[in-house]
């Protein structure tokens, strides 16, 4: 394969990086005027799945900012932005509940989240470091110097591609555990699994774009700066 060719493959991954961030954003902003037909917040949808599985030693906190809920697994706290924390939306019901399937995943010991886990020090070493240390490379011309840049971003590429089977399985987990609660139907259930699709696609777009970033620096490692 051509280094112009993994060009063309880095391009059209960062475009299509940009199209599903937009296309999450949007699917989000129409399920979240959709209120859910059950009348639950998402904080408490989220509380419903932890005690349903037995779960009692995570806290539930509202945080600042738009879509910036996640699980952290060290703390053993579920922050729900501010939106989906006490809004009773088809949306929030989503992102929360997937959410809460994080928090199952650790009380289960989950392997994949396990190996997100481990790798968590290559990404945040990879992605401090990495970009830096290859344009370093690039800048004074040293094929060494790039490839070290290159190896500290594919830990952040690890990171990225491990991250995708957890975040498929919460979003499975979410699904299930609405429906044992009696949480879904056909109409709220295509609005839970569009808002949870639009943003699994995400992931897919970064670990995409990730693989082809660390393809073309490879390669321009590998060329020795020829084109």
């Amino acid at each position: 394969m051509t280094v112009g060719l993994l060009y063309l493959i880095a391009a059209v991954s960062f475009a299509a990086s940009f199209f599903v961030k937009w296309k999450l954003k949007s699917t989000y902003k129409k399920w979240s005027r959709v209120p859910n037909q059950y009348g639950v917040t998402g904080a408490e949808t989220a509380a419903a799945i932890l005690a349903d599985n037995g779960v009692t030693n995570v806290q539930i906190q509202r945080v600042r900012g738009k879509l910036t809920d996640h699980y952290d697994p060290v703390k053993d706290i579920l922050r729900l932005s501010r939106t989906n924390f006490g809004e009773r939306s088809v949306a929030a019901m989503a992102v929360s509940a997937h959410e809460a399937g994080h928090a199952l995943q650790d009380a289960s010991n989950d392997i994949r989240l396990r190996l997100r886990r481990f790798l968590v020090p290559m990404a945040a070493l990879g992605s401090r470091f990495g970009p830096m240390i290859a344009i370093v490379g690039f800048v004074i011309g040293s094929t060494t110097v790039l490839q070290v840049g290159v190896f500290l971003l594919a830990g952040m590429m690890m990171f990225q591609i491990a991250t995708l089977p957890v975040e498929f399985n919460a979003s499975r987990r979410a699904l299930n555990n609405l429906e044992r609660l009696g949480l879904s139907d056909p109409e709220q259930r295509d609005g839970v699994e569009k808002v949870l699709r639009a943003a699994a696609l995400t992931y897919v777009a970064a670990a995409a774009t990730s693989i082809a970033y660390f393809a073309t620096l490879f390669a321009r490692s590998r060329s020795r700066f020829v084109l």
